[in-house]
């Protein structure tokens, strides 16, 4: 055991944590003032949900031995999750330390998904669906690419989840919202507070160094590529997505520069690791415009209801991202890779990473909508119309947010 490793994948592990909160402010403002603590409790819940839907069974089947499909038991109830290594997965650190790494990447995806049902789902019908969500869609697909699954096998990479988080949680949160309601309240609201969305931005963009340069476990020369590179990434995400507002629209506004820093978080993800610095910021200047599309043009003739754009930005950033992967992946910077397409790698390296994502993509979506649909045959899961009216934070939490008086204020301007 290592203790340099184990203190640096423990501080990780915790700006990993801040991210979940973070994404709850974050969406939080961008919501109407009447439902803003129903969207945080949405994200700040999963933390709670997640950590015993991972413990009883979610880390056992992503990261037990099993088969290429699906873990084992052997870690059932965090059996044999400790302080001891395990050879295979964390030969130099705790167990159980790898353990809650892993589980604040589940919590956060989950946090993702709910950007897409904002304002609109029911409370308790979303907690059922998380808890088998974690089970059923995240936990095979973290088998199959870092469990030792098919998609591991295959040869397709996933630095730190690009695949895993964001692409199951974007697709499953757009399925689950046009479930919930296509083309119903479709009119976009104005954010009731982005200094709130600021701030959680924020959160997100500093506990997203935890997320890539964690993966590494340790504080090697990759880490301190996928270090680099988020940073770059990041940056040039938002450039991207600012450039192209300003040409298409004229305005330079500060959800778009958030929005874009997102993008091109998400993009650099699955090849933080893999690449090298200009490929780094090319991924993300990619992911940063065609999110933008997605979301200003895509979303709007398409008319799919994803409130707060968990697909266009998630679910497109994670697919261009892992995609590009395959394109800029480099043994210079990571030798235990091959060469993408454009360092005189052949095509395949391209292909493999796309039936990964076209497979994620359709697994993700079926088993989202078959979960759904049974939670459907026992409840309601679309807010109803005294919820819609009312506000979803007085009508079921039974509280505001703001004082009185200054809600109206809000309610009024939102």
């Amino acid at each position: 055991m290592n203790m340099n490793d184990t203190l640096f994948l423990f501080l990780c592990t915790l700006l990993v944590w801040l991210m979940t909160p973070g994404l709850s402010l974050f969406y939080g403002g961008l919501v109407q003032s009447k439902n803003v603590l129903n969207t945080v409790m949405q994200s700040m819940s999963a933390i709670v949900v997640v950590t015993f839907a991972w413990v009883i069974l979610g880390f056992s089947l992503s990261f037990g031995s099993g088969n290429t499909i699906l873990g084992d038991f052997t870690y059932l109830g965090l059996q044999h999750v400790g302080f001891d290594t395990q050879t295979e997965i964390s030969p130099h650190i705790p167990l159980g330390l790898f353990m809650l790494f892993q589980m604040m990447f589940c919590t956060i995806a989950v946090s993702i998904l709910s950007g897409s049902i904002a304002e609109k789902m029911k409370f308790i019908p979303y907690l059922i669906f998380v808890f088998l969500w974690v089970i059923l869609v995240y936990s095979p697909v973290a088998h199959w690419v870092w469990g030792g699954g098919w998609i591991d096998q295959l040869g397709a990479i996933d630095y730190a989840g690009g695949t895993v988080v964001h692409i199951t949680s974007g697709v499953s949160g757009l399925v689950l919202a046009v479930m919930i309601g296509a083309g119903k309240n479709f009119d976009k609201r104005p954010p009731h507070n982005l200094i709130i969305s600021l701030i959680g931005g924020i959160f997100v963009w500093i506990g997203w160094y935890g997320f890539n340069v964690g993966s590494a476990l340790t504080f090697d020369h990759i880490a301190m590529t996928s270090f680099i590179n988020t940073v770059l990434a990041a940056s040039a995400g938002s450039l991207g997505w600012s450039i192209i507002e300003y040409w298409m629209k004229k305005t330079t506004s500060l959800i778009g520069m958030l929005s874009g820093m997102l993008a091109g978080l998400v993009a650099i993800t699955p090849a933080a690791g893999f690449v090298d610095y200009t490929s780094a910021i090319l991924i993300a200047l990619i992911g940063g415009v065609c999110c933008y599309f997605a979301i200003n043009y895509i979303k709007v003739k398409l008319k799919y209801n994803d409130a707060l754009d968990a697909f266009g930005i998630h679910g497109i950033g994670g697919v261009i991202g892992a995609i590009l992967t395959g394109v800029f992946q480099s043994q210079k910077v990571n030798d235990g890779i091959s060469n993408g397409l454009l360092f005189g790698g052949n095509i395949q390296a391209v292909m493999v990473q796309i039936l990964a994502v076209v497979v994620t993509i359709i697994f993700s979506g079926f088993v989202t909508y078959i979960i759904a649909k049974i939670i459907g045959l026992f409840s309601e899961l679309a807010a109803d119309k005294v919820e819609e009216e009312q506000g979803l934070d007085y009508v079921v939490h039974g509280e505001n947010a703001y004082f009185s008086g200054e809600l109206n204020k809000l309610n009024r301007r939102s």
